[in-house]
């Protein structure tokens, strides 16, 4: 019991540590170069998994992981470079640009279609209405965290940025956007096959990050049509490799297979010729004999 504690415990931390190198990335490099490299964390997990977990990685798995590396190398060398932000309030005002408002109106007019209209009637059988939620709101926990990490970068440096009201609201944005996008993938995890939920996931939430980025941000502005496509080939390349490795995944086994399996032997009685009461477990082999109970027996 110990032992279990002491791997959840220790799985919890890596989780923490991941999360938070994610959180640092954000600040240093532009959204559209983050968020595809984040195929890379199925790679190790696939891997650890066939060496801790004993979880047999088949060829095309490792086709899917080869994929998966060559896709992300191409997304590395034709990257657009960090833009250069020296306050809060330079972000706000890409913020509020036309397009970027147009865009994250859109995002939450479409978002609140989907979870008042659709997702009640639609969301138990159409995998696209949980993920779709999740993936559209989760482009703006992107830009919001990426704002709030630039902001404490610079408070750290010096310049504090916590005066700012922006800072507050880019805060509040993210944490309403995390709760929303953690709800709706959880619930699109508890319905659907996490083999089919996480190469669309991955798909769309960072299509939906890369376009917010580059309205927001203009990553892509003075890079060349060569470099835009090459980085679009390393993205599909990577989806690929994802779907490729997901779909090699070993399926879960069922908890029960059957309504009617019972989930721990039963129990039951019978009474031998001598009036003796015996136990008999029902998975055991039937006795050779057949007691008969007269009307008097009990009297």
């Amino acid at each position: 019991m110990l032992n279990v504690d002491h791997n959840r415990n220790f799985g919890q931390f890596t989780v923490v540590v991941g999360e938070i190198a994610n959180f640092v990335a954000y600040i240093y490099a532009p959204a559209g170069l983050v968020t595809p490299l984040g195929a890379l964390s199925i790679i190790v997990s696939a891997v650890l998994a066939h060496f801790l977990l004993k979880e047999k990685l088949q060829k095309m798995g490792m086709l899917g992981c080869l994929l998966c590396i060559v896709g992300s190398t191409v997304i590395v060398l034709h990257s657009p470079k960090e833009r250069s932000l020296s306050s809060v309030e330079e972000i706000w005002e890409l913020a509020i640009q036309p397009a970027f408002l147009l865009y994250t109106a859109s995002v939450v007019a479409v978002t609140l279609v989907l979870i008042l209209y659709c997702s009640p009637r639609y969301g138990q059988t159409n995998i696209l209405i949980y993920i779709g939620i999740c993936s559209m709101i989760g482009s703006l926990t992107v830009m919001s965290v990426k704002a709030i990490g630039i902001a404490i970068k610079l408070t750290l440096e010096g310049t504090n940025q916590l005066k700012y009201f922006q800072t507050w609201i880019f805060g509040m944005v993210a944490v309403t956007c995390i709760i929303t996008q953690l709800n709706y993938l959880n619930m699109a995890l508890d319905t659907f096959n996490t083999a089919i939920v996480s190469p669309i996931y991955y798909a769309m939430f960072t299509s939906f990050t890369i376009f917010a980025s580059a309205i927001m941000f203009k990553d892509y502005s003075g890079q060349s049509v060569t470099s835009i496509a090459s980085e679009l080939c390393g993205f599909i390349t990577v989806l690929s490799g994802t779907a490729i490795l997901h779909s090699t995944r070993e399926p879960d086994p069922p908890l029960i297979t059957d309504l009617y399996t019972p989930l721990s032997p039963k129990v039951s009685w019978y009474i031998q010729s001598n009036g003796e009461w015996k136990q008999k477990d029902e998975d055991s082999s039937t006795p050779n004999f057949i007691t008969i109970l007269r009307p008097d027996y009990f009297k």
